[in-house]
């Protein structure tokens, strides 16, 4: 068993091609011996956003802080804000932006292990 509290685990910058303003924490993951997923928490500044991205399997988040958009392939943007549960299929093409000028945009997500 473990308990990890958020402000203690490190962030690190997200530096991928065509990313910018974000950060990542990693507080649950197979290194700590979970069997099949990992938590990661990804914090956008005001105006970041992440690379438009697809992945193999579901990616669920949880929007903690803030409001943003989830931006479609077709560059659709629906708004999510704290409070909401997103699904994303696998292959479907996305990225998150944070809309605000003044306020973090914060959320978990939910991967297989092997993302980490």
């Amino acid at each position: 068993m473990k308990i990890v509290r958020l402000d203690q685990v490190p962030k690190a910058p997200v530096t991928m091609e065509d990313a910018r303003g974000i950060t990542k924490q990693v507080p649950l993951s197979r290194n700590d011996g979970a069997p099949t997923f990992s938590f990661r928490v990804f914090t956008l500044e005001p105006g970041g956003f992440t690379p438009y991205h697809r992945h193999d399997s579901e990616h669920l988040n949880y929007i903690i802080e803030g409001e943003g958009a989830l931006v479609t392939e077709s560059g659709e943007e629906r708004p999510v804000r704290a409070g909401d549960f997103v699904l994303v299929l696998p292959q479907e093409k996305h990225r998150y932006r944070n809309r605000s000028a003044e306020s973090a945009f914060v959320m978990i997500c939910a991967v297989p292990k092997e993302y980490e």
